[in-house]
């Protein structure tokens, strides 16, 4: 059965109906358009606003056990951070300060403080495992997948999404398929981050000269941004529901969608295991690309995201009243036939449905569109 044989690919996604007024046509946009609309405008925004100098490192040019020996009283930066690059339009790139130690012997360097340059969306948003994870700032797991370093990152990851997004939102329905975008980019997130723990704590045991192959030793304030996580998850979801379909890598080398999408994540794995330039971001791939090879074959684990919405959602079991509980057990019997049709899907691909369960499967994702 080819791609557009299936009854999820064949039906056109969600859009604007004639005839209605601009706002009514923006709610009836998908989610995927959404994504990629918030993308692009977070990334237009975030280049015009200004930039701002962030702590990346702290280079020590003398050890902390030598303190001691200076009679150390206080540690004093130099009262401004200096600006050592700067890019085409005279925007701060990179900075430094030194660090002082004052002293009966007196005043003494002891580290360097690196920074960074950063627009201001981008450094309230992005992950890295220090802010991320060390200082429990969470909303980072979320914000940074709507980041982007420049144009071809973000044409790269919207082209992906705009053409495997849909199929995806298709099979799963609008607030499952948001669930496991977030879901995917989450698991990025957390992948980088732990390989890059693991990473920082072998240097304090074997010292910093260590090398564990699969291991980040960057340094914890290295900002993780992009899309390229949830995306990777899309393209494995896209090589479980269509497999066999034709892409044209590059735009004219023809190449099935799984052997794609199986591809690039053995190219990620290699490059983390072997240490590229860009290990921490294929890190993030990897994570992705776990958590959308799951979630896409168990959608039923999905449901749960947005409980925290609480009466805003009425599928959540948070949701109160005689009406709620009503509405919810429907709900809950709906997703259990769905799911046991998914199941069936899995198993025995779409051909092996009933047409009942096929009508199922089309008006639950109707619903939740």
């Amino acid at each position: 059965m080819g791609i557009y044989d299936r009854d999820y690919i064949r039906r056109p996604p969600p859009g604007p109906a004639q005839g209605r007024n601009p706002l009514t046509s923006m709610r009836m946009w998908s989610v995927n358009t959404w994504l990629i609309v918030i993308c692009i405008a977070v990334f237009v925004i975030d280049e015009f606003s200004p930039r701002r100098l962030v702590l990346m490192q702290t280079q020590a040019v003398i050890e902390p056990r030598d303190y001691a020996a200076l009679d150390a009283s206080v540690l004093v930066p130099d009262e401004r951070v200096t600006v050592t690059h700067r890019d085409s339009r005279g925007k701060p790139m990179l900075g430094r300060q030194s660090v002082y130690l004052n002293s009966p012997q007196g005043r003494v360097k002891v580290a360097v403080n690196h920074f960074r340059g950063m627009h201001s969306i981008a450094s309230f948003l992005h992950f890295s495992t220090a802010r991320g994870f060390m200082k429990m700032e969470f909303w980072r797991l979320i914000g940074f997948q709507f980041l982007h370093a420049d144009h071809l990152h973000l044409f790269f990851n919207m082209l992906a999404l705009y053409f495997f997004g849909s199929m995806v939102e298709r099979y799963l329905g609008s607030k499952r398929y948001l669930a496991f975008y977030l879901l995917c980019g989450i698991f990025g997130a957390l992948m980088y981050c732990l390989l890059n723990l693991g990473g920082y704590v072998a240097t304090q045991f074997f010292g910093s000269d260590v090398q564990i192959r699969g291991l980040l030793f960057n340094n914890p304030n290295t900002p993780l941004i992009g899309a390229s996580a949830g995306v990777f998850g899309v393209l494995m979801a896209g090589a479980f529901l269509a497999p066999n379909a034709t892409v044209l890598l590059f735009l004219f080398v023809p190449m099935r969608l799984r052997t794609l999408a199986y591809a690039l994540v053995a190219l990620a794995l290699f490059w983390v295991i072997r240490g590229g330039p860009n290990a921490g971001g294929e890190a993030g791939h990897l994570g992705g690309a776990i958590a959308g090879f799951y979630f896409i074959r168990h959608p039923q684990h999905l449901h749960g995201f947005f409980d925290i919405l609480g009466r805003v959602d009425p599928t959540s079991h948070h949701y109160r009243g005689k009406r709620g509980r009503s509405v919810f057990r429907r709900s809950t019997a709906r997703r259990g036939q769905v799911d046991r049709i998914l199941d069936k899907i899995s198993a025995g691909g779409l051909h092996s449905l009933t047409e009942k369960e096929k009508r199922i499967l089309r008006e639950a994702s109707q619903r939740d569109a």
